[in-house]
């Protein structure tokens, strides 16, 4: 294994937990990250593995609340109400997710150029949607009604196309529902679970015989620093958004979609 390539996946973890939940698109500044430094895992499957590392950083972080919300499921209409809600915002994307999953790897997962327009596509969308003054109706993830998570679920199928961002799919979604933007940003996290374990395991299947004892010093380097730098993201991130909202990352989006088509323009 050279040097090199560990290096490559430490960076690429890091920036992986740094994107993961902010409305940037992880996976779209992997992918554009890996083409350009000439980054090749098998299968696309370090893109997805390494996602493993953010979900156990959210899961620390929220471990009291999901172990109350476990004793309470039983008891409390409140919880069951949350818990059926997080399923019906999950099983869109699951589901096209599922099927259209050979397309999404093999062809979506290979344009660069895709990437980059749906950064500056969603950037704009998100400095928009940040500047419109929308009125809150809903302050509690656990309250929502059905519908709200449903239509939630349903802009986060946007985020199957690389380049869009899970986070900023359903954020956005959630800000048209009513939604004020902390509790956004905390349900984005809280479908993020179901979602990305989802898709770690679906992928981890597809790969089964194609990875090998050769690809796991990459996956765990990447790995460890992505939880790191998620741990670090999830404990900020709902106190900016309510300060400062979204707009910072809808610049981050023009700017990195930006810089990437010059640089495919310059460099291919």
């Amino acid at each position: 294994m050279e040097s090199q390539t560990i290096v490559e996946a430490l960076l690429l973890g890091l920036l992986e937990g740094l994107t993961e939940f902010i409305p940037v698109s992880s996976t779209g500044h992997i992918l554009l990250a890996g083409h350009f430094l000439g980054f090749h895992s098998t299968g696309k499957a370090f893109e997805i593995l390494i996602q493993l590392g953010a979900i156990l950083a959210i899961l620390s972080v929220y471990f009291s609340k999901l172990w109350q919300m476990l004793i309470k499921l039983p008891s409390d209409p409140k919880t069951r109400h949350f818990v059926v809600g997080i399923l019906i915002a999950f099983l869109p994307a699951a589901v096209i997710g599922a099927l259209a999953h050979d397309f999404i790897k093999t062809i979506l997962f290979e344009s660069p150029r895709l990437i980059c327009i749906m950064l500056i596509i969603g950037g704009v969308v998100l400095l928009i949607v940040d500047r419109i003054n929308l009125k809150p109706v809903h302050h509690d993830v656990e309250d929502f009604p059905l519908s709200v998570y449903l239509k939630i679920g349903l802009f986060q199928c946007l985020s199957l196309i690389p380049g869009t961002s899970r986070s900023g799919s359903t954020i956005v979604g959630a800000l048209l529902m009513g939604v004020d933007k902390r509790a956004a940003a905390e349900f984005s996290f809280f479908l993020a679970m179901p979602t990305m374990v989802g898709a770690f395991a679906f992928d981890l299947f597809k790969n089964r015989n194609v990875l090998t004892s050769a690809d796991l010093p990459i996956i765990a380097v990447g790995f460890i620093a992505a939880f790191v730098t998620a741990l670090i993201v999830v404990r900020f991130l709902l106190d900016y958004v309510s300060r400062n909202g979204y707009s910072l990352f809808g610049w981050w989006r023009l700017a990195v979609g930006g810089l990437g088509l010059v640089a495919l323009m310059v460099w291919g």
